[in-house]
């Protein structure tokens, strides 16, 4: 017998049960296909609930706590014992807190009578959908529209390909049952330097191997900068210009081989981590007359509001251009259910916030100073540390700055920049600045409560003047 639906969706995760979430809402019909399995259990919330965002924020709030306690309490007058460690329980922590989430997912799809099936979709002509279960028949679903959302998936490089538990990708550094004395990690992104930190925290002498000469590239280059600073001072040894050639595995230990500047050169570790980047899933998901089109990177081709090439066939997330971020993947699934009921709906592609959740955290959005200066706008940045701010230095956590971009002829802000704590939190005030056109007078303007961290953003507004209240800036008008 043939389903039938409104709306199928095919992908679980953060884009795919919103989209799936806000249809119902809309009173449309709607069937969610999620074929993936954690730890012997079907499982909804993709990657990032899973094996992505919140098992690795998991590790590193129990790492950052762990280092806190053995290394700064003393300063706080806070004297504590020996300091131990239990991998397993950390590990349990992290589990139970994504068993908590991804149930709280199914729970959310029964309760807006949402059909989750188990198994795997694949898009046919028509707007038909195969389904796969994961025991029984396959059964053909009918839909009046299709959104794909599958999601990526780790990328895998010939020379360190994955080997039982020695050689890892991000999902299985999340699983690691004891601390490695000597932890390998290929590729300075969001990613491996989240990772790496999990365990240098932890005990293991990280070795972070980076193939281009720069850090961050998508970050302003001041915060990539520091960032490198930071994470250096903190035990990470980032090597920049490292391009990895091979590995072998052996006796329980991995020997990398690369190259830089210098020379050859090898390297022996306990573990290694590949974190080169993802990829879309869209093996098995469209079948050859399906009519949707790929680009020349194997993402599906969309337009700005996430059609694809067949009419009534939607595709967000990571399967399409952009970042690969969940809250980017969330807001495109909300917009595309919003178009299929007829609603006006956008997302602000401009406006995308990165966060990287190291210690302390560097986030960003809108224009970096290096792509404002590139496109010829004369810009004026304003730049101010935490390590003066009061409740900085009353939490003994003053790392990091705040930094603006702005147009200089209209005063509108154009990008905001921050490491420091708290700085993926922070960073929305000036996402809300930017989404309403505000400028850099619209911020000195206001007033900030004190003491706060947001008061750094306060300063680095009227830093952007010459106005700094608490820094020695040469007099502007």
């Amino acid at each position: 017998m043939t389903q039938k639906a409104d709306v199928v969706v095919i992908g679980g995760g953060p884009g795919g049960y919103e989209a799936a979430i806000r249809a119902a809402q809309l009173g449309l019909s709607v069937i969610c296909i999620e074929r993936r399995m954690h730890k012997g259990k079907p499982a909804l919330g993709g990657t990032c609930l899973n094996v992505g965002c919140i098992p690795s924020k998991a590790l590193l709030d129990s790492s950052h706590k762990y280092h806190e306690v053995k290394s700064n309490y003393a300063a706080h007058g806070i004297v504590v014992g020996e300091v131990g460690l239990d991998v397993a329980a950390m590990q349990a922590r992290k589990d139970k807190v994504v068993d908590g989430l991804t149930s709280g997912v199914a729970a959310l799809l029964k309760g807006n009578n949402i059909t989750w099936l188990q198994g795997s979709g694949r898009l046919l002509s028509g707007k038909q959908v195969e389904f796969t279960p994961h025991e029984g028949e396959k059964q053909i679903l009918e839909a009046e529209s299709v959104i794909l959302a599958s999601g990526s998936e780790p990328v895998q490089i010939p020379v360190a390909p994955l080997h039982d538990g020695v050689v890892v990708d991000s999902t299985g550094a999340l699983e690691f049952d004891q601390v490695p004395k000597r932890l390998g990690v290929i590729g300075a992104g969001v990613i491996g330097l989240e990772l790496g930190s999990v365990w240098s925290r932890l005990g293991s002498e990280v070795v972070v191997l980076e193939a281009v000469d720069n850090m961050l590239p998508m970050a302003d280059k001041a915060i990539a900068k520091e960032a490198q600073k930071i994470l250096t001072r903190q035990g990470l040894d980032i090597r920049l210009g490292a391009r990895v050639s091979g590995t072998k595995v052996a006796k329980g230990k991995v020997t990398v081989t690369y190259t830089d500047a210098k020379g050859d050169h090898e390297e022996v570790f306990d573990r290694l981590i590949v974190a080169v980047g993802r990829r879309p899933v869209t093996d098995g998901l469209l079948s050859p007359d399906s009519g949707v089109s790929l680009d020349e990177r194997g993402f599906v081709h969309v337009d700005d509001q996430c059609h694809a090439s067949v009419p009534g066939v939607y595709a967000i997330g990571d399967l399409v251009r952009g970042p690969m971020l969940a809250h980017k993947a969330m807001e495109e699934g909300v917009m595309a259910a919003e178009v299929i009921a007829g609603h006006h709906a956008q997302v602000n592609y401009d406006l995308i916030i990165s966060v990287i959740y190291t210690h302390p955290e560097a986030a960003w959005v809108g224009k970096t100073e290096e792509q404002a200066k590139a496109e010829g706008v004369d810009v004026k940045v304003g730049q101010f540390a935490f390590a003066v701010n009061g409740r900085a230095l009353a939490s003994d956590d003053t790392a990091g700055f705040v930094k603006f971009v702005a147009d200089a002829k209209t005063d509108r802000v154009l990008g905001m920049h921050v490491i420091g704590p708290a700085a993926g939190d922070i960073i929305h005030q000036g996402l809300i600045a930017m989404e309403f056109g505000a400028t850099i007078e619209d911020l000195q303007l206001m007033c900030f409560a004190h003491p706060t961290l947001s008061e750094v953003v306060h300063e680095a507004a009227l830093a952007a003047d010459g106005r700094a209240i608490h820094a020695i800036q040469r007099k502007r008008k």
